[in-house]
């Protein structure tokens, strides 16, 4: 059984993990997903979100190439480093201090960047989270996903197998690719399950 915890819990738990310096997810640079996301995504100035962004290296990388970028996260040292780095680069991006689960854009975006937020929220938060990414892209827009693999039970982070993905992100309203099995490698030592979705009209 799967106690989740408040909100508020949620947002103590991973600021203080980054205050203490317990962030085994942060490279210190872009994933290679992002590689495998350039590959296909519209070219810049397309507007991109990456929710839960940290450190956001992703945002610099994607900034510095021209994109329109917005990052989200609720951890407010994350914000505050992310923030920094942007300034001593002179990167222009948006940078949102919230909870996924309160915050709005005000128009969709062309690219959402979904690595490391669905494996560090609760599962029972999946489904309310899978419908917020659909809402917050334009149809026609890509879903670049990390999954996590931990192949474990409890999280976070947490196991995020492929079944659970397709039932999340449904072929209905999702394009899929043919092939589902390609992954990179974490830091952690874990592997992430890459995929690149297409949001239907």
């Amino acid at each position: 059984m799967t106690i989740m915890l408040s909100k508020s819990n949620q947002q103590e738990r991973w600021e203080r993990r980054y205050q203490e310096g317990r962030a085994a997810w942060d490279r210190g640079a872009p994933s290679p997903a992002l590689g495998l996301g350039l590959a296909q995504m519209p070219e810049p100035p397309a507007r991109v979100l990456i929710p839960a962004c940290g450190r956001g290296y992703e945002i610099a990388e994607l900034a510095r190439r021209g994109y329109r970028v917005t990052g989200v996260d609720f951890a407010p040292s994350a914000v505050a480093d992310l923030q920094k780095a942007l300034r001593a680069q002179q990167l222009d991006a948006t940078v949102v201090a919230s909870d996924l689960f309160t915050w709005e854009p005000d128009e969709p975006f062309d690219v959402i960047y979904e690595q490391t937020a669905l494996c560090a929220l609760e599962p029972q938060q999946w489904p309310e989270y899978a419908s917020r990414l659909a809402r917050w892209l334009r149809p026609g827009g890509l879903l670049v996903g990390a999954f996590m693999q931990t192949h474990r039970e409890g999280g976070p982070p947490w196991h995020c197998p492929l079944d659970a993905i397709e039932q999340l992100f449904r072929a209905e309203q999702w394009l899929w690719p043919e092939r589902k099995d390609r992954t990179i490698a974490h830091p952690s030592g874990l592997k992430e399950l890459a995929i690149i979705l297409k949001r239907r009209n």
